[in-house]
Parts: structure tokens; sequence; C-alpha cells
């Protein structure tokens, strides 16, 4: 995503740039909140790049499995274990005079949450099998897509390795939150195309109107995927993801029935088990247009539907 992320004009990603500015003055602990893929370590490495010291080390978490959690966290000596052959340095080390960003910090065990508490304590470690204790000077960052409020009231996270970690807390919005943006992630990503890409209004509208529950990586996944079938340089409804696709064509759909049953349209309708959805759709659009006096954007409005749609289901139905 790069800093495609903090694209936007809604409130809370202004708030959140601002936020950042000031944090560049203070090097304090600060917690990230949102959803997955709503740009949590862009958030992180831009409070790094603010005023960038020492190294950005990436800690993640989720993949911190096994027995040898402890020794890629604090680093082990020769001969700490079956294997260790030489001395290690811990991530935490590695990110010594700089910053360590802990993401997904919800998936530590707890475990590790209470040996992590002791050296922001403490500002020491020690190296897993080392009788010495080495000083820490690293400004952490620390990002979830958990409720850790929730989890803590659950046991599944430490309340006082919460607090610590809560001195600033930034929240990001989900995309469905902040949907006014969508055409502006879209121009900046396109922007960034070897090639010269555009969207027509259905695909446009059709992504308008998703929610995108995996947020800014699903939207900027889902142009890489047109992009990779298409050579452009319109990108076309057709080319968009079933999911996405299927979501539009469904809301088209509620859209004229909600419209046809708002005019009487329904009840006008042949009394059979079944009706075929272009008669519905049809009958939609034609008691639409004499409920607008024949106004198209009214009647699009009132469908749900772009006035592109509807112009070219006008001469579909022959309704001109």
């Amino acid at each position: 995503m790069n800093a495609i992320g903090l694209v936007g004009r809604a409130p809370a990603i202004l708030q959140i740039r601002a936020q950042i500015e000031k944090l560049a003055v203070r090097r304090v602990t600060v917690l990230i909140q949102g959803e997955s893929g709503t740009g949590k370590e862009i958030v992180a490495r831009s409070i790094y790049n603010a005023d960038p010291h020492g190294h950005f080390v990436p800690i993640d978490c989720a993949s911190l499995v096994g027995t040898m959690m402890e020794s890629e966290l604090f680093g082990h000596v020769r001969g700490a274990f079956t294997g260790a052959t030489e001395n290690k340095r811990g991530l935490i080390e590695l990110a010594q005079g700089g910053t360590a960003f802990f993401d997904e910090i919800g998936e530590l065990p707890l475990e590790l949450q209470a040996k992590l508490l002791r050296v922001l304590q403490e500002r020491e470690l020690r190296p897993l099998g080392s009788l010495h204790r080495i000083q820490i000077d690293v400004r952490v960052i620390a990002a979830t897509n958990r409720d850790l409020q929730r989890e803590v009231a659950a046991g599944r996270f430490r309340e006082d390795l919460f607090h610590r970690l809560n001195v600033v807390r930034l929240t990001l919005p989900p995309l469905r939150d902040r949907r006014d943006d969508i055409p502006l992630l879209i121009e900046r990503f396109l922007e960034r195309a070897p090639e010269r890409f555009a969207l027509t209004h259905d695909a446009q509208e059709a992504m308008m109107n998703y929610d995108w529950p995996g947020n800014v990586r699903e939207l900027m996944n889902c142009l890489e995927r047109m992009m990779s079938f298409n050579s452009g340089p319109l990108l076309h409804f057709a080319d968009l993801p079933t999911g996405v696709a299927n979501h539009a064509r469904a809301g088209s759909a509620a859209g004229f029935v909600s419209a046809a049953a708002a005019v009487g349209g329904l009840a006008a309708l042949p009394v059979r088990s079944v009706v075929p959805l272009h008669e519905m759709e049809r009958l939609a659009i034609r008691r639409a247009l004499e409920h607008t006096g024949g106004d198209r954007t009214l009647a699009a409005q009132m469908l749900g539907i772009g006035r592109t749609t509807l112009y070219r289901r006008l001469k579909e139905y022959q309704l001109e």
C-alpha cells in the first residue's frame, strides 16, 4: 500500500496525519488500532519517518510460534539451547536507538507479554541463556486489529502491558466508513501504474458501494488484479473480482425491486411463482420515469443506480 493508505480527506485521516506530525517531536509509545488492511504499518512507518532515529524493525507477533519465540525477541547466547552455536541478537536489540514495531501485538502469548512488559518497564533485556542484561533505548509502536480492552477482560492480554502500550492511541477507520476517499485512493494507485488506466463509471460505482472487508489493502489488490487481466486503458465492470461484481448486481436488483414497489409497479406484474428479473427491471424503470415526469437523473436516484446504467437499460429495454 505504501503511503496510499493515508490518502484521503476524511476527518479521521486528517486527524491521524496531524497526530503523526506531533508525535515526531516526542518518542512516546504509540498503540495503533484498526481492522486488517487499514494501514497500521504505514502509520507506524510514517511516525518513524517523521523524525527517523536508528532502524525501524517490524516484529510480526503472529509469526512468533514455537520454542524459538523468546530467542527471536530477546536473542540468545551460545550454548543457551541445543543448536545455539553462536550468539544471536534479538529483534528488540536490533532496534537499539530506533523503533520496534510490534505488529498484531494481541497475538503475543501471555508468557512473552510478561517478559516484554519487564523490558518496557526496566528498559533492559536479558538474552536467553545469558547472565548479563543489556540496556535498551527503543521506541515502541504496537498495532492490533483486536479490541485489547476486551482481550484484557477475557484474560487473553495483560492489563498492565495494555496500559504501558496505551500512552498514545491512534484508531484507523475502516474503508466503508470513508467511502468518499475511494475515488482518490483509486486515482493515486492508478497514477503509480506503469501504464495508463482509468475506471469506467459502472466499475467505480460498484467499488464505491462495496464494503471492502479487507479495507485499503483489498482495494489495492482489486485494482492490481483488474490491471493484470486488462491491457487498458479502461477497466470495466466485467474486470471486477467476482465478490465486488456480485455485490453490485445484488444491490441493483434490490434497488429495482424497491423502486417498483415504491411506485406501485409490483402490483401490476403478472401473477406467477417466479417473475423474470428483466421484466421487473423494465417495469421499475418505466414506473420511475412516469413518477418523475421523465426526469432521468431523478429516476436513476430513485432506482439507486447511476445515470449511465439507466441509459443503458433504457436502450436495452427500448424505453427511450
